[in-house]
């Protein structure tokens, strides 16, 4: 009987590993972007929002997306890539408000809210572009699953799958926005060298956070073209990813880092592209209704990072 068992959790584990390896590149996209959620709270709120970023993305995985995933994979499979389309869709639409934040366009109508209001804005959008990459993220893993599996057992998979990527990608979030502290806490001791390293912790951090928010905007736009076009496909409008894919394969003589670049590029542009598209529509329709998306008068363009 234990034999049994033992290796029953040995399969579910092979797997659950194997099928998170599909999804790593969307795991480092996941951490890249939400730290840009907690940046401007006071140093006291930003592990308890990150927390509850977290809690959220659970409540994502396991009450959303995995009872979703599984239903529709027995019943109706063909519904999952226009659900991608959607998703793909918002995050691109998320990633080009970012970058034209960065020129000074913006929502307006945030000014003046109170902390704990802004702080429950800031959980939410988190947890809203957590359920987008928190799907790719499960959906890739579901696929990755060897079907015969029965459905129990890739119930537990999807369910390793959740607590571990939750926990890599929030654990690294934790950590990044408390370097600072942990900078100052070495600032502080006795040491020179250990002193020097934490003041240059401090110093770096700025530019590190500037990067990342960079790097979080850039994945929104990779990852959401790159779901828009592979999916587009999976509906049967071929054109878009086969343009991807003549990319790629143009690229294959510069080798495979080259290609991973070109088809990031490639994925952003087109990300970019269609967030735009998106955002011209918000924005007629929030017109329409009395609301408007408009630059920032008397505010200085808004620049990655700040």
């Amino acid at each position: 009987m234990s034999v049994g068992l033992l290796a029953v959790v040995d399969d579910i584990l092979s797997a659950a590993l194997k099928a998170s390896a599909k999804s790593a590149g969307v795991v480092i996209d996941d951490a890249a972007v939400t730290p840009q959620y907690v940046q401007g709270l006071s140093p006291a709120r930003e592990l308890p929002v990150v927390g509850r970023i977290a809690l959220g993305s659970l409540a994502n995985k396991f009450l959303v997306i995995i009872p979703i995933a599984l239903l529709l994979t027995a019943f109706a499979p063909w519904v999952l890539p226009w659900l991608l389309i959607v998703g793909g869709s918002y995050l691109c639409f998320e990633g080009a408000e970012k970058v034209l934040e960065w020129f000074g366009f913006h929502h307006g109508g945030h000014d003046g809210e109170e902390g704990a209001r802004d702080e429950k804005r800031l959980v939410a959008g988190a947890v809203r572009t957590d359920l987008i990459l928190s799907a790719e993220i499960m959906l890739i893993g579901l696929a990755a699953i060897d079907p015969s599996l029965g459905f129990w057992m890739r119930l537990a998979v999807l369910a390793i799958i959740a607590l571990a990527m939750t926990a890599l990608v929030y654990g690294a979030v934790a950590l990044l926005v408390k370097l600072d502290d942990i900078g100052l806490k070495m600032a502080t001791g006795d040491a020179p060298g250990l002193r020097r390293f934490g003041e240059g912790v401090v110093r770096s951090m700025p530019t590190v956070f500037r990067v990342i928010s960079i790097v979080g905007t850039v994945a929104m736009l990779w990852v959401g073209g790159h779901l828009v076009l592979q999916n587009l496909g999976e509906v049967g409008w071929h054109a878009p990813i086969d343009l991807l894919h003549a990319v790629e394969h143009a690229l294959e003589p510069a080798g495979a880092v080259v290609v991973w670049l070109g088809n990031t590029l490639v994925s952003a542009v087109v990300g970019l592209a269609w967030g735009l598209v998106i955002v011209g529509v918000v924005l007629l329709i929030g017109k329409a209704f009395g609301r408007n998306l408009s630059f920032a008068e008397g505010h200085a363009p808004v620049k990655p990072g700040e």
